[in-house]
């Protein structure tokens, strides 16, 4: 493993900071929590946690690639993914009381089609390995990465979603609660956006 714990560190932060971005898969994971309790949310859970962890493998794959034909590229997309944190944060600070909308295809019932659905709104969006691919360099050296390294930036992507979404789902009724206000909503969005700001200078400066 050619990671380092600072590395990693950052990366999670950075992926637990886009969770506590409320979306529609928060929403939908609340549909399903109220509609059929646990056992309906866990599924859908899981198949967007499928997704989260091919498209980052795909995304260094496909960087790797990259790096060897254009030298500079690598270059370049450390700093796409640090205008890609600040300007997402920045978006987010903008529209902070923006009220989230669903996507009905995460909200369908059954457990099965619940997994599935996780899984085709991940697997079926190809923006998702464009945006590992902006953000991945800014983390790590992608020309250097082992299989190893590449396994657990995977699993990480996929860990720490996966867990934010169980308790989020574990504790439905009173996430319901702070989504439906909007103060409360406003807030968490403006503290996201900053905290995403912070990441993009981050990478800038290291």
């Amino acid at each position: 493993m050619t990671l380092t714990f600072a590395q990693i560190a950052l990366y999670s932060g950075a992926l637990l900071v886009l969770f506590l971005t409320p979306g529609p898969v928060w929403l939908a994971l609340l549909a399903r929590a109220m509609s059929g309790g646990f056992a309906a949310a866990w599924p859908l859970a899981l198949g967007v946690t499928v997704g989260d962890m091919i498209w980052p493998a795909l995304a260094i794959l496909g960087v790797s690639w990259l790096v060897q034909e254009f030298s500079y590229f690598l270059v370049v997309l450390r700093w796409v993914a640090v205008a890609m944190f600040i300007g997402m944060g920045i978006l987010l600070i903008r529209h902070a009381d923006h009220k989230i909308s669903s996507d009905s295809r995460l909200t369908r019932p059954g457990m099965w089609a619940g997994f599935v659905a996780g899984l085709i709104v991940i697997i079926g969006n190809p923006k998702a390995i464009l945006f590992y691919m902006g953000i991945l360099p800014g983390f790590f050296p992608i020309a250097t990465m082992t299989w190893i390294d590449i396994a657990i930036v995977s699993l990480i992507s996929a860990i720490i979603p996966f867990t934010g979404n169980i308790i989020l789902s574990a504790f439905v009724d009173r996430i319901r609660t702070f989504v439906q206000s909007r103060g409360k909503l406003a807030r968490l969005n403006r503290i996201a956006g900053g905290l995403m700001i912070f990441v993009g200078l981050v990478i800038a400066v290291t």
